[in-house]
């Protein structure tokens, strides 16, 4: 942090010194020096005295006046209820008397650290609400998007396991011409074999043995919209070829039917599988993979999409805490370190269910680590070796904390900046935690 202190009295640098830790004290003692340091650095705290150069009021209030971030205390050797009540009227954080009260500057410090260790909940979401980031793999996908979502072209969307296949084929849907029509999806690996096809394409009363009346397919209820083929890797190579001549035909047959039936539908399929691999296998055709694959978009796993992991973390949290009508108003910076520790095996969709979890465990305004889910708290690459114990024990979040701080240093050659960057801490932050664990690190 940099603490800027203007006051003609050099003294009360030197007073302050032992209080500000790892902060760095600037001082001025002369309104020209004060003010270049004002117009030309950036504060985390502004210290001021009320007589500085008999402007120090004015210099508050043009400090306010111009939208300054920095807290301002105003300094007094002669504090009275008027000072007090004018500073404080024109923006002053506090009002100290001069000489300054032992640990309160302290005191305020660790307020402004505690303060910039929160993050706020952004604003509701308009538009694609559930669709979040701006990592360079995901304005790829965006871009696809938008230049693949006014057309009729087939899509398919692939990524690992809750990666947000389903989310990408909705907008792609609601971007459509085919908008106001019906998006139907279907998951090819939750049916079964003998029931799939009767769930795409229908079947006809009497066709099978508890076929009691006629069942309008998938196919048939997309008419007109966007039909849904979820883990299409997974379906059977007879079903294969009648998804295959439904696109090439539009139309489809019914089980147990004797006609066909004409189809208006737009197809988006997915997959987690490596669809190239199965096709060399022959357990995917190649035929219907080059009619699938007429676009081709790849969601890029979590792990992967860098910032963006922070910026899902607070909209889910925002999200939940109305949902849940929860007064969460900001995340705490230690649980992002978290969040950024775990592996994500479950992508979007375990993070999405882990802060749901969290909001509701939360209380008070500010969600805390405490309230995360325990295998985020303690992921796998945290736990001891099996020689060590054959159960992972509980970990103290000072525990928790160090390791963090050891594998960031690790992970960065002891380079503090970034060290700090991939913790989301200040660096004078890293810098006492440090020396406050005894890791031996040069700062």
């Amino acid at each position: 942090m940099k603490v800027l202190l203007l006051d003609a009295d050099r003294g009360v640098g030197r007073t302050l010194e032992p209080e500000l830790d790892a902060a760095e004290l600037h001082t001025a003692c002369g309104l020209t020096e004060g003010l270049r340091l004002i117009a030309t650095g950036t504060w985390d705290l502004i210290l001021l005295d009320a007589d500085f150069s008999d402007a120090g009021m004015e210099i508050l209030g043009r400090l306010r006046g111009d939208g300054g971030s920095a807290p301002v205390v105003l300094l007094s050797q002669h504090p009275s209820m008027e000072l007090a009540l004018e500073a404080i009227r024109q923006g002053a954080h506090d009002v100290l008397p001069k000489p300054l009260p032992r640990g309160r500057v302290r005191e305020i410090l660790a307020g402004i650290e505690e303060v910039r260790r929160l993050r706020p909940l952004p604003e509701p979401a308009r538009g694609d609400a559930n669709i979040v980031g701006s990592s360079a793999g995901m304005m790829q996908v965006f871009k696809s998007i938008a230049r693949a979502a006014d057309s009729d072209a087939t899509v398919l969307v692939l990524g690992e396991s809750g990666t947000g296949k389903e989310m990408v084929a909705r907008v792609l849907h609601s971007r459509s011409r085919r908008a106001k029509g019906p998006f139907v999806a279907i998951n090819c690996a939750a049916i079964p074999e003998n029931l799939l096809e009767s769930e795409l394409f229908g079947h006809e009363k009497g066709a099978f043995t508890g076929a009691i009346g006629r069942r309008i397919g998938r196919f048939e209820r997309a008419n007109g919209g966007t039909l849904f083929l979820d883990e299409i890797g997974d379906m059977s190579l007879a079903l294969q070829s009648k998804i295959l001549r439904a696109i090439q035909e539009r139309e489809v047959e019914r089980v147990g039917a004797g006609s066909p039936v004409s189809i208006d539908v737009r197809i988006v399929a997915a997959t987690n599988r490596d669809l190239g691999e199965s096709v060399r296998e022959e357990r995917f055709r190649e035929d219907l993979y080059y009619r699938l694959a007429v676009v081709t978009l790849n969601l890029p796993p979590l792990r992967d999409r860098g910032p963006d992991l922070d910026q899902l973390a607070l909209h889910y949290v925002a999200h939940y805490g109305r949902e849940h009508a929860r007064p969460v108003r900001a995340v705490a910076e230690e649980v992002f370190a978290a969040l950024r520790a775990h592996p994500w095996p479950g992508n979007v969709r375990q993070l999405r269910n882990a802060m749901e979890r969290a909001v509701v465990m939360s209380e008070g305004e500010v969600l805390l680590p405490q309230h995360l889910p325990a295998d985020i708290l303690h992921p796998p690459a945290s736990r001891p070796a099996a020689a060590e114990s054959a159960e992972m024990p509980l970990v103290t979040l000072e525990e928790m904390e160090r390791r963090m701080i050891r594998r960031a240093l690790a992970e960065t050659a002891n380079n503090l900046t970034m060290a700090a960057e991939r913790l989301g801490i200040h660096r004078n932050t890293l810098r006492r935690k440090i020396a406050e664990y005894r890791l031996g690190v040069a700062t």
